[in-house]
Parts: structure tokens; C-alpha cells; sequence
């Protein structure tokens, strides 16, 4: 296995390409290549979720795992991406407990999920962001995570603070993330209550 590069998360954008899909951006944490990775909409919505500081009424399936791992000593010491085959990038967790250490194989975006949560490193090979990354500045990135929020359908502009803070108070109850995301959004562009 080549040199390690340390990643960060970037954010998440809608795919152009694949309907009902998304892109993780992992940048480099000393450079400019960004990985994109294509996962699906619930894998999105952990990562999302973790990255608005949403809380969920009750752990969803990470947040379980962080939980179940926590009260039996175990820690999720780092992330590994260890290879891409045919546009799939593969990943590995490394655990520790007791000394001991173990390590599983797992779909990169579990993996990325997990990674925030135990807030530990992600790390890619030079080879891998040779190949599959690409030079993208965090300018276009926000242009396009700004053209996203502006080709948006809900009319959050013509709400007042109140009835967007009951509408978050809603779709956190009714577990509708992606809206209580959005609505967050809207109250942090006005200065609006921190959740």
C-alpha cells in the first residue's frame, strides 16, 4: 500500500447524474484534490445529519453503533479507503479494545459516517487520489452547494422565524431530515435559533 493522505469531509451535493443519488466530497486535508463518491440517499442523510448537528429523537443505526461500541470499550480508530474497482471505492475501520486490534471491511460511506461520529482520521492511499480525484476548489463547491439551496422548491423565505422553528420541531418529530436540514439551513441564513 502507497504513502497515506489524511481526508476531510467537504460536504454532500446532489448528483448530477444518478436520480435519488448523492456526492460525498473528501478533500485533501493539505492539498486540492476532492474525492466525490456517489452513495445513496440514507447514507447521505447519516452524514448530513451528523454534519448539521441534527438530532434525531432516537439513534439512528451510526449513532446505535457509537453507542453499542462506547459501552464495550471499543473505538473506531481510523478510516481507511483502501481501494476503487469499476467507480466502487472499498474501506476498512480500524478498531481498538483492550490493546487489541481489529479490522473490518466496510462500504466507504458507513465507513465516512462512523468516522465523523467517533470523530476520528480518514485516510485514502496517493494512488487512489491519483486516480480518482480531482482538482476542485471549496469556491465551486459553495457556488454549487449555493445553487442547490437557490433551485430549491420550499418556500422557507416567506416563513417567519416562528413557524420555521415549529416546522423544524415537526420534521424532526416525524423523522423527515432532509426538510429539518433545509429548514435549519434557512434559520442559520437568519441568524435564527441554533439546534
Amino acid at each position: 500500500m502507497g504513502n497515506l493522505v489524511k481526508l476531510r469531509v467537504m460536504g454532500l451535493t446532489f448528483s448530477q447524474t444518478q436520480a435519488g443519488s448523492y456526492a460525498l466530497v473528501l478533500a485533501e486535508e493539505t492539498g486540492k484534490k476532492r474525492i466525490p463518491i456517489m452513495i445513496g440517499a440514507f447514507e447521505a442523510q447519516a452524514i448530513a445529519l451528523h454534519l448539521e448537528e441534527l438530532k434525531p429523537p432516537r439513534p439512528l443505526t451510526h449513532d446505535l453503533f457509537l453507542s453499542f461500541s462506547r459501552a464495550y470499550g471499543v473505538e473506531l480508530k481510523e478510516v481507511l479507503i483502501t481501494k476503487l474497482e469499476e467507480g466502487i471505492f472499498y474501506s476498512e475501520l480500524t478498531f481498538i479494545r483492550e490493546g487489541e486490534t481489529v479490522k473490518i471491511d466496510s462500504r466507504t460511506s458507513d465507513a465516512v459516517a462512523l468516522a465523523l461520529r467517533f470523530k476520528c482520521p480518514i485516510y485514502t492511499t496517493t494512488e487512489i487520489l491519483d486516480k480518482a480525484g480531482i482538482f476542485l476548489d471549496d469556491k465551486e463547491v459553495e457556488e454549487k452547494e449555493s445553487e442547490e439551496v437557490e433551485s430549491s422548491e420550499e418556500p422557507y423565505e416567506s416563513k417567519s422565524l416562528l413557524e420555521l422553528e415549529a416546522e423544524l420541531d415537526l420534521a424532526i418529530e416525524n423523522e423527515d431530515y432532509e426538510t429539518a436540514s433545509k429548514i435549519r439551513d434557512e434559520l442559520k441564513r437568519r441568524g435564527g435559533k441554533e439546534r
